[in-house]
């Protein structure tokens, strides 16, 4: 288009409908060939006709307010442009320039109180729109008013997306006086139910019950909530992960949209590698309320043969020792400078809502993990978690041998290669001895040899220098992994595993959900089918729910164990080497490679019971770390004392931790413990001065003192 450089070569246009917009007029280019805007040019005394009409657009109904405002008096100026002002208004949509939404910053440059009788219902509602246009009545004629569109889109934010008005997808609609006060959490309530597919019937009647806590009890009310249940599922039905044909364009555009979600971000490039961490803000105080002084485990290397990138899923622990995701990183980058970068982009957020947030200990399953970053950026001990290792054994091993007593036996003596790391005998030496007794299996001999001979001794030397995490912890990671599994491999989605956007929208749509409600079925004590289901999701309760009685040992040998299923009693599973990490159990749930309910009991009976049965793999790890803090040499005694005083710290602290778990509550605690008498805490010299410690007869004096001091100070005042 043609660029024109002079006023007088603009006609002026005047359109014959009583209220017109933008696209009524033919828009030039006006300016340089370096700057130039859309203008037009209208009679001065039809502009309230076109603010008018602009407001009244079906696509994006608003209202313009005035962002600035100038004038000028006739005959100010001696010498002056075509284009000089007499009066200049930057008209600014109602929705914006700040933006109060998701991800949305205030404008740290506004520092002067704007006019407010128009902007639009709510501050809330303002949501970034970048809609502005300036009108400028001519200094040299001023019956003319050019009007300047720098952008004539549609009500777009900074992102290029339509950010309210019906086109908007998170739009709840018009009307923000009548919409009811919606906290985060009824919002997150509400969002989380559409997304589970409860039906709409009772997501109503749970949001209005929600809302009513807020704002009582009336028709206008529930009608308004009514409204806002509807249009919000209609938006999240419509939603898509796509929002470019580029998955790297998509995912970029998802981070604009949701910054408050991303804790790190960064492109791939020729020198960096992409990096994407998730973390939405229930996540964060997930994160800050059970990791605090407790323990963070990571589920890493997800999809690493499926997924465009991996995933690592960060856990913490909640009240009922499940795994409850607090944030995903999304990224192929192993290396130790990308996993520095987002574990401090982690650590920072946490930190920056409490200075003193902290963990304890924090589990790695992948003997290739960095351990040096999670050491110096975390500040705690690291353990080691076995659950990868044994899943993978145990499930190859049951879709490679079809025996099942060659499958028990396989299994067993797998688990002596992993227990002689303690034994005093040398694991390569035991593990070629099962390779050549097992010779003839050479199915699953193909996948041990290609897959783990090479790299077995780095995962031995993992298991040597690193603690082991518990059966508990690796039930529950095992439990978040699988879970995640289902969710992803969904068949109906197969052909979108190598797009980012589809695997952050999955992650925020249906696994984000299902954890939040269930932590909110659980807290609330509402919804008790779900929080049933949620509570027996750990293998570990549901073996505590199996009595003692229902165990029956081998009376030889103890080679095997029966448990009494409790829904059919004339019916028992068998667990073959009991005691043992490596246990196998013949239902279901274990030849699938899970660690079932049947073999936790066994070996929670096997370490209560006082027999001799050989103790868990962790337990091995935690006296291997105890024996050689007190192999230290006498003659060391700086370095012995340091041991001994760590040592009886630790003892403590698992002592309290233990007499917890078998209490029946906190308060039976607290009794036991000795009272401290604490003297009430003086005046400091900024109230009155230490005279309260002196003697009677030097208090009157000093009072006196005083005194004169103040009759001295009203005089001169009065002199003044």
């Amino acid at each position: 288009m043609e660029i024109i450089e002079s006023i007088e070569d603009i006609r002026l246009q005047d359109p014959p409908e009583e209220e017109f917009t933008s696209a009524d007029l033919t828009w030039i280019k006006y300016g340089t060939s370096e700057h130039h805007d859309d203008v037009a040019l209208i009679p001065y005394d039809r502009v309230d006709s076109f603010i008018i009409g602009e407001c009244s657009i079906a696509e994006c109904p608003t209202r313009f307010h005035i962002e600035k405002g100038r004038k000028r008096t006739r005959g100010s100026l001696t010498s002056y442009n075509s284009d000089e002002y007499l009066e200049y208004r930057l008209y600014w949509c109602s929705f914006g320039p700040e933006n109060y939404g998701e991800g949305g910053e205030i404008l740290p440059s506004r520092r002067y109180r704007i006019n407010t009788r128009n902007r639009a219902a709510r501050p809330q509602s303002m949501r970034g729109c970048t809609c502005h246009f300036i009108v400028k009545r001519l200094y040299a004629r001023p019956s003319a008013a050019l009007l300047i569109y720098n952008d004539r889109r549609q009500h777009v934010n900074k992102s290029g997306f339509v950010c309210h008005g019906p086109l908007d997808r998170d739009a709840i609609g018009p009307g923000a006086k009548t919409v009811p006060y919606i906290c985060d959490e009824i919002q997150q309530q509400t969002m989380a139910l559409i997304y589970l597919g409860i039906p709409e019937e009772n997501i109503l009647q749970n949001h209005i019950e929600s809302v009513q806590r807020y704002c009582g009890s009336n028709s206008k009310v529930s009608m308004s909530a009514s409204e806002y249940v509807r249009k919000m599922g209609l938006i999240i039905r419509r939603s898509t992960h796509e929002l470019d044909l580029d998955d790297q364009v998509s995912i970029r555009l998802w981070v604009e949209k949701n910054k408050k979600s991303t804790f790190i971000y960064q492109d791939a490039s020729d020198t960096d590698s992409f990096i994407l961490g998730v973390q939405t803000e229930w996540q964060l105080q997930q994160m800050i309320r059970f990791g605090h002084h407790s323990l963070m485990a990571a589920d890493s290397t997800f999809g690493i043969k499926k997924l465009k990138y991996p995933l690592c899923t960060l856990l913490v622990f909640d009240s009922r020792h499940h795994a409850l995701p607090v944030a995903w990183v999304i990224t192929r980058s192993f290396a130790k400078q990308d996993v520095s970068k987002w574990m401090k982009a982690l650590v920072d957020r946490a930190r920056s809502i409490d200075s003193a947030w902290k963990i304890n200990g924090f589990m790695i399953d992948d003997a290739a993990a960095e351990v040096d970053p999670i050491r110096e950026i975390f500040r705690c001990p690291v353990l080691f978690s076995l659950w990868r290792v044994r899943r993978s054994w145990l499930r190859n091993i049951v879709k490679r041998c079809h025996n099942i007593e060659v499958q028990r036996e396989m299994f067993k003596r797998l688990g002596q290669i992993a227990y002689s790391i303690w034994g005093g005998v040398d694991s390569v030496d035991v593990m070629e001895e099962f390779i050549q007794d097992f010779v003839d299996q050479t199915s699953f001999m193909q996948y041990f040899k290609a897959c783990w001979v090479p790299k077995i001794e780095m995962w031995f030397a993992t298991m040597r220098s690193l603690p082991l995490a518990s059966q508990e912890a690796c039930g529950a990671i095992e439990g978040y992994h699988l879970k995640l599994k289902l969710i992803l491999y969904d068949d109906s989605h197969l052909g979108s595993l190598q797009r980012v956007d589809w695997l952050v929208h999955k992650l925020n749509t249906e696994l984000h959900p299902s954890f939040w409600f269930d932590r909110y079925a659980d807290e609330t004590d509402s919804f008790q089918t779900v929080k049933a289901d949620y509570i027996a999701s750990s293998s570990w309760h549901r073996a505590s729910q199996i009595p003692e009685n229902a165990v029956i040992f081998d009376d030889k040998d103890c080679l095997f164990a029966k448990v009494i299923r409790q829904k059919d009693p004339s019916q028992t599973h068998i667990v073959w080497n009991p005691g043992s990490d490596f246990s196998l159990c013949d239902c279901s749930w274990s030849l699938q490679g899970n660690l079932c309910k049947h073999v936790i009991k066994v070996n929670m009976v096997c370490s209560n019971s006082g027999q001799d049965h050989r103790p868990s793999m962790s337990f091995q790890s935690f006296r291997s770390i105890i024996l050689s803090l007190w192999q230290k040499p006498m003659d060391d005694s700086v370095a012995l004392d340091q041991s001994l005083a760590w040592s009886n710290q630790m003892l403590d602290q698992i002592q309290r931790s233990v007499e917890l778990d078998n209490s029946n509550g906190v308060s039976n605690i607290v009794k036991k413990l000795p009272l401290r008498w604490t003297s009430k805490r003086g005046r400091t010299s900024i109230g009155h001065p230490s005279s309260m410690l002196l003697p009677s007869h030097l208090k009157k004096s000093s009072r006196s003192v005083a005194i004169k001091k103040n009759r001295k100070k009203k005089r001169l005042t009065m002199l003044s």
